[in-house]
């Protein structure tokens, strides 16, 4: 079996690369020429260089690949435009050239996010069956990018994965979150809602998704099958790190002005005015039955094991 894995330097990308070697696949990952390849530099993997905003190095796509797995793409940017130029734009030139290619591909599987379907507006968890409803620039680039993998359905099959939070070993964003809670402040306005899953439930639910045609056409949440609050989480990852925090409460009407200034300091942060759009909405969850019940897929990693061990690479990798 040869997998093509596009993102595959990234957190989660490089985590189904480990998966898929696992499995024994044959794995090549498209990586562009200013990629930090340490997450995957250890396995035994084929590199092409190249980069899906660029037709000219795509026609590298031949028929030599079983399955593509896209997950190449932007969660903060610092220009709007350039979440539509990555995550819409680049997924449909490399889908089509896919088709170009390698007609017989036996499945396509792209990446999107649970900011596609957008907040419960109920407080239930959204099922792939509810109606996308993005709040964020990041959300509708994503459900772009969905459009352009379902109008080539018909040529070749695709299966789509919506995660919601994803965290672990190697991940950026939620080691803010750690930061914080362990200098002792956390920014609080209010009470939220959330689903997560560990990252290598994640990468393993992503490769077993191509094991069945039942999932052919289809779109998947994958979560750890719980609900979280927010101070359920921050109180988790403090016991962890055995330290207290304070709360520092904000009003939601200054969430849009602080969000501008952190963004004008740090240009890509995950703490911007496109991911404060998101977090002024309380719930952020998923259901996952559809993909139980399609192909048995089944989270190991409870929230309080997988913080353990996100906590423990952080201190091995003395980010904390």
């Amino acid at each position: 079996m040869k997998a093509l894995v596009t993102g595959a330097t990234g957190f989660i990308g490089s985590h189904l690369v480990e998966e898929l070697v696992g499995q024994g696949y044959y794995v090549t990952c498209l990586v562009r020429g200013d990629s930090d390849l340490k997450w995957i530099e250890n396995y035994p993997v084929k590199k092409i260089l190249g980069d899906c905003l660029k037709h000219e190095i795509l026609h590298k796509l031949t028929d030599e690949f079983d399955y593509v797995f896209h997950l190449a793409g932007l969660t903060k940017a610092a220009n709007t435009n350039d979440f539509y130029s990555t995550n819409a734009t680049g997924t449909e030139n490399l889908i089509k050239n896919v088709i170009k290619y390698n007609k017989n591909v036996k499945r396509f599987v792209y990446i999107s996010s649970l900011a596609v379907g957008g907040p419960s507006m109920d407080g239930v968890p959204l099922c792939p069956c509810s109606p996308p409803n993005p709040v964020s620039e990041y959300g509708r680039s994503k459900l772009q990018g969905e459009e352009a993998v379902i109008r080539q359905s018909d040529e070749i099959p695709v299966t789509i994965i919506r995660p919601p939070a994803v965290y672990g070993p190697r991940d950026r964003d939620f080691y803010m979150l750690f930061k914080m809670v362990k200098r002792g402040y956390l920014p609080y306005w209010g009470k939220s809602f959330y689903s997560f899953i560990y990252v290598e439930d994640l990468a393993r639910g992503i490769a077993n998704s191509v094991k069945t045609e039942k999932t052919i056409g289809k779109t998947y949440y994958l979560t750890d099958t719980e609900t979280y609050s927010n101070e359920f989480l921050t109180d988790t990852i403090a016991s962890e790190l055995k330290c207290k925090y304070i709360k520092l409460r904000i009003p939601k009407s200054a969430i849009p002005f602080i969000a501008n200034i952190i963004q004008k300091l740090t240009k890509t942060s995950i703490i911007n005015s496109d991911k404060m759009t998101e977090l002024k909405h309380t719930h952020w969850t998923c259901n996952c039955e559809d993909a139980v019940n399609d192909f048995s897929f089944k989270p190991e990693v409870t929230l309080r094991e997988g913080i353990k061990w996100t906590a423990n690479w952080y201190r091995l990798h003395k980010w904390l």
